[in-house]
């Protein structure tokens, strides 16, 4: 049972390891969006970005709807956010560290 939450945790974050699906979160963090407005946005190829969003979609990360013709997508649940926060905060102390290592290597 345990095996199994952690194959779950990591299909979640394997969701979320790809630049242009944080691209598509943070593009649709303003509301529901149609595919064509997301490759405009993005300037992804039409192809390339289905395939994202179908993982996306799979993850629970994305819903979507169809109207007429038109296929919109919008966030699941607003929590995703809280998700990356913590994520963006981390990096941005790694970075700091990165940065502080190379000024004392300039020094030397």
């Amino acid at each position: 049972m345990e095996d199994l939450a952690y194959k779950i945790q990591a299909d979640f974050i394997k969701a979320l390891s790809h630049p242009v699906r944080l691209q598509i979160i943070e593009f649709l963090r303003k509301g529901e969006q149609n595919v064509g407005m997301i490759v405009k946005a993005l300037g992804v190829q039409q192809s390339s970005l289905s395939r994202h969003l179908t993982i996306l979609r799979e993850s629970g990360i994305l819903s979507a709807r169809q109207q007429g013709l038109l296929i919109y997508y919008k966030i699941d649940d607003g929590e995703i956010f809280k998700v990356l926060k913590p994520v963006r905060a981390f990096l941005c102390k790694r970075l700091k560290k990165t940065e502080g290592a190379l000024k004392s290597l300039e020094k030397a």
